[in-house]
């Protein structure tokens, strides 16, 4: 829902029902690990834009759909922003 947009870039928050417990991956299994639930992708996504000078945006439409625009600048002119 919409309400829980401004928490998407705390980490932490998900809304996947249930994050994966390395007890229950089988290790010999050749089936792919799922990386959902762990609340740390969007919230890193949008530090590795701004540290490369970009930004991430998320826009939500109830009942339609949700769209993530990702803006990167030009790497070859920037430097890199160290504090």
């Amino acid at each position: 829902p919409r309400s829980g947009l401004p928490r998407i870039w705390t980490y932490l928050y998900s809304t996947a029902k249930q994050a994966v417990a390395m007890e229950m991956v089988d290790e010999a299994s050749d089936g792919p690990v799922v990386l959902a639930g762990y609340g740390y992708g969007l919230p890193i996504s949008r530090l590795y834009a701004r540290y490369f000078g970009g930004d991430m945006q998320i826009i939500s439409m109830e009942n339609y759909g949700t769209d993530a625009y990702l803006h990167l600048n030009r790497l070859g002119n920037s430097q890199e922003p160290l504090p």
